[in-house]
């Protein structure tokens, strides 16, 4: 469970920079999607998957969990440190500073993703484990 609530938080966390981030990323060049709205987009992204974490715990919520968090902090890297020009209707998202808000987020999404990852392999060991407990005990019912 402590994994379950630990993975949500972290989901929440980026949900809850990139909303009060959204606002002041809403200026966008005509022909693109705002900067702001992506973030609205993430926010959106990171509460379904939090909760699924919370409410399912099964190994298809921590891999959307993991989904999630993994390309949220891939993009705030890649964004940081590359210059990449706009991509139809995605804009440029270059910011090469790291501020308070960004660098929480970047906790967040980075830790989600190694929680969600631990999640996964976490249920691949317990489903292979019961299964052989669920086998033994057949056995002895005999």
């Amino acid at each position: 469970m402590a994994l379950r609530l630990l993975t949500a938080l972290a989901l929440f966390i980026d949900a809850g920079v990139h909303l009060f981030l959204a606002p002041g990323y809403q200026n966008t060049q005509p022909g693109t999607v705002s900067q702001g709205t992506l973030f609205l987009l993430e926010a959106a992204a990171a509460l379904v998957a939090g909760v699924y974490v919370l409410v399912r715990g099964s190994r298809a919520a921590y891999a959307v969990a993991l989904v999630v968090a993994l390309s949220a902090f891939a993009a705030v890297v890649l964004y940081r440190y590359v210059d990449i020009p706009a991509i139809g209707p995605i804009p440029a998202m270059y910011d090469p500073v790291w501020f308070f808000s960004k660098s929480l987020s970047a906790v967040a999404e980075g830790a989600g993703a190694l929680l969600a990852l631990a999640g996964l392999v976490r249920g691949r060991h317990r489903k292979t484990s019961d299964a052989g407990a669920g086998v033994r005990s057949r056995r002895f019912r005999r």
